[in-house]
């Protein structure tokens, strides 16, 4: 496996240099944050992150993400010229060194918490989920602030998104994202890229949006729409993990050879569609680590993993799940987890 970070870029308190000083991290998870969902990404945008990166001994060859626009999800008359667009994005990175691209098809919102600084007892504070709070706001009827949503939409475009999408329903979905991967993974197969699919956080509808890449049946559909092994996921341990139903030691062994990218993050259930984001180890929340990270390794997984989310602890600030310190330690131990166990293969 090649162990990874997520970088922001250059307005991104935590460093390249800083990133570079955790023990064997090999390379950055970036993307161009300058332009609109459906646009193109410049060459010189997409080589000065590669520079960047390389300049501190890190490599730049995984994107986090090329947003797919509305349009695109809705089946909306520009869909085609969007879908040509992203081909041109895929050939543009592939160009300059990209192995795999991680995206997601979740409607509106690319995740969504209740809670941005929910305190633990021991001082640090994470991400928290509470699905009594989200219900108890109707977007339809007011207007709509929780973290995760995008606070780029007018409350009159949100609600009419929302309409849209309560029209095209799941089966809608369905059909507008093989419609997309038809045309977007003959092009990533050409260019050597993998795409990986992020599973929709939190796994399951809300206000009506469809959901689909939330299960391992589900899954398993994705797949068999382009059966091609471009045709990947990006698993997400925090997002299925949030369904207890969702057993990701069997996902992880299933799918082995289907997964490019892996977030590691541990997450503790504190009641029904209720949980918080805690520390990476196993022992910290409801999440079997090793038992993933074993399944997987012994299914074959050679992919691209990073620690995902982590808590805010020793005083930091900054970007809510994506501060340093936490997600640095986060690091270490799933270092520590792929060495013991790929040892013990041998």
């Amino acid at each position: 496996m090649k162990l990874t970070f997520r970088w922001y870029g250059e307005n991104d308190p935590v460093t390249l240099e800083k990133i570079s000083q955790i023990p064997t991290m090999t390379g950055v998870v970036s993307a161009v944050y300058d332009v609109k969902p459906g646009g193109i990404w410049s060459e010189e945008s997409i080589l000065k992150i590669k520079e960047s990166a390389n300049r501190h001994n890190l490599a730049f060859e995984v994107v986090e993400s090329v947003p797919v626009p509305e349009d695109i999800k809705l089946g909306s008359e520009n869909a085609p010229l969007l879908i040509e667009n992203y081909c041109e994005n895929i050939r543009r990175l592939a160009k300059h060194g990209v192995k795999c691209i991680c995206y997601n098809f979740m409607p509106v919102f690319d995740w969504l918490r209740s809670e941005l600084e929910h305190q633990h007892s021991d001082g640090s504070n994470a991400l928290a989920y509470d699905e009594n709070t989200v219900l108890a706001m109707n977007p339809l009827n007011s207007d709509l602030s929780l973290p995760g949503w995008d606070a780029s939409y007018e409350s009159g475009e949100l609600k009419l998104l929302l309409k849209k999408y309560e029209t095209l329903g799941e089966e809608g979905l369905w059909k507008n994202l093989e419609v997309f991967l038809k045309a977007v993974i003959p092009v990533a197969k050409e260019c050597d890229v993998n795409m990986a699919i992020h599973p929709d956080d939190p796994p399951w509808g809300i206000f009506g949006l469809p959901r689909i890449i939330t299960t391992k049946e589900n899954i398993r559909r994705f797949f068999d729409i382009v059966p091609e092994k471009n045709n990947g996921l990006t698993l997400c341990t925090g997002s299925l993990g949030a369904n207890p139903g969702n057993d990701l030691i069997e996902t992880a062994t299933e799918f082995a050879d289907r997964i490019h990218f892996l977030h590691l993050r541990n997450i503790k259930y504190t009641g029904i569609r209720k949980f918080e984001e805690v520390g990476h180890p196993t022992p910290c929340g409801s999440i079997d680590m090793y038992g993933v990270v074993k399944a997987l390794v012994e299914n074959g997984f050679d992919g691209y993993v990073r620690p995902d989310h982590g808590r805010m602890i020793w005083g930091e600030k900054g970007r809510y799940g994506y501060g340093l310190y936490d997600r640095a330690l986060g690091a270490t131990y799933i270092a520590g987890l792929f060495e013991a166990i790929e040892k013990g293969q041998k």
